[in-house]
């Protein structure tokens, strides 16, 4: 169990490194936050969100992509299979970030378990809808997140950027904002984080609110507090461009950076909840398996200590290998400002919202990718990197067949060697 433990970090280390370094790499690259405060927020957050929430994915990778059913009377079949999948998506994930390409995960995941799951039953065995779905995936999500980039940068740019007064349409623009940034991310993560609040409310107090309201409250409340706090950083960013210390010469683009740091929190946080499941999801079935014999059929419990497993193996692969994926999104695509960093994060953050309600399948580094290159075609469509893309896309369309095959060919010299 402990070389399982070990290889399941190892892919969480290359899924921080890779999948959480392109969720960050929008901040980085407009210069809201340095590659040390990125570290730190997506260490906490990340963890947090894996800990806290991890489970739900975790679950479903576990039981619902290679039907349990199949392995119900080898359920060690199973065991080496979800091996396979560690070490395939591992191995991966690990040479896209060595060219620092951001792929994703969940995508290597679901091929590798498909690749495995071809070989022990045959090709009756891979649910070829939700192949069809991820395939979708690709096309649709990069160009809904890079037409709502698009859509949010141009009102931006028009009733902001290009004003001849900046401060003041600003100051106007600031409460919209505020509501546009906590309405999309909190919709995410607020139902999540409220729950306990309106427990607390509804139980201890007696106040006599409907729990469904309860998100709403809070987001109210927090986008009025983050509104005055704007307008107060934005008097105190005026100072400090006056004063040539700030590292934006716009006090408008050192205010975005302020917004940008709250939505890069959000994204770290939803990513850790959503994303930790494709690493420690083979460990809990093994685990799972090796406590009661049997195979998950409809849901498990995920042990914490494996969430916590996850959630470390994340932080850690970002901290030592995150920084070539960071700059590929970042930096290597088009050239971004705060403001430009704060609508590509809005739109991934609304496509993946949208995909959820429709229950699709989709990519943060998809999503992010498509968001940068909308902003790049509303600022200057010469200005965007095709070779950067070429590479990034190529990465994309074999991330399913060749986790497929690596999963495949180790699952076949697995059986072989009677392992």
């Amino acid at each position: 169990m402990l070389i399982v433990a070990l290889l399941a970090f190892y892919l969480a280390f290359n899924l921080g490194a890779n999948d959480v370094a392109n969720a960050m790499g929008t901040s980085v690259g407009s210069k809201a936050v340095t590659l040390k405060q990125a570290l730190i927020i997506a260490g906490v957050l990340e963890f947090t969100g894996a800990v806290l929430f991890g489970h739900k994915v975790s679950e479903t990778l576990a039981t619902e992509i290679a039907n349990p059913s199949l392995f119900v009377d080898t359920p060690q079949m199973l065991v080496i299979g979800m091996v396979t999948v560690l070490i395939s998506c591992g191995l991966w994930l690990q040479i896209a970030t060595s060219r620092g390409l951001p792929v994703s995960s969940s995508h290597a995941t679901v091929g590798a378990i498909a690749g495995f799951s071809w070989v022990a039953f045959g090709i009756s065995a891979i649910d070829w809808s939700s192949i069809a779905l991820i395939t979708l995936g690709w096309i649709v999500t990069p160009l809904i997140s890079g037409t709502i980039a698009a859509l949010f940068y141009s009102q931006i740019k028009r009733w902001i950027l290009e004003q001849p007064h900046q401060l003041k349409q600003l100051n106007e623009w600031i409460p919209w904002l505020s509501v546009m940034l906590l309405g999309i991310f909190g919709i995410i993560v607020l139902p999540s984080v409220t729950q306990p609040i309106a427990n607390f409310l509804i139980g201890e107090v007696g106040i006599k609110i409907p729990a469904h309201d309860i998100p709403l409250f809070v987001g109210g409340i927090a986008a009025v507090g983050l509104s005055l706090y704007s307008w107060r950083q934005l008097e105190g960013e005026k100072g400090k461009v006056a004063q040539s210390q700030s590292k934006f010469q716009n006090p408008v683009e050192g205010l975005f950076g302020k917004f940008q740091l709250l939505s890069a929190c959000f994204v770290a946080f939803a990513h850790g909840s959503n994303d930790v499941g494709n690493a420690i999801a083979p460990l809990a079935a093994i685990a799972y398996i090796n406590a009661t014999g049997s195979v998950p059929i409809s849901g498990i419990t995920i042990p914490i200590w494996i969430l916590i497993l996850g959630g470390v193996g994340i932080v850690t692969g970002l901290a030592i290998w995150g920084k070539k994926v960071i700059a590929t999104i970042g930096e290597s695509i088009i050239s971004l400002q705060p403001s430009s960093g704060f609508c590509a994060e809005l739109a991934t953050a609304t496509t993946i919202l949208l995909a959820s309600r429709l229950g699709l399948p989709v990519s943060t580094s998809h999503a992010l990718v498509g968001g940068v290159v909308g902003i790049g075609l509303i600022q200057n469509p010469q200005s965007v990197q095709l070779k950067t893309l070429q590479g990034i896309a190529a990465a994309w369309l074999v991330t399913v067949p060749v986790s497929a095959g690596l999963s495949a060919l180790i699952f076949s010299i697995a059986r072989i060697l009677d392992w």
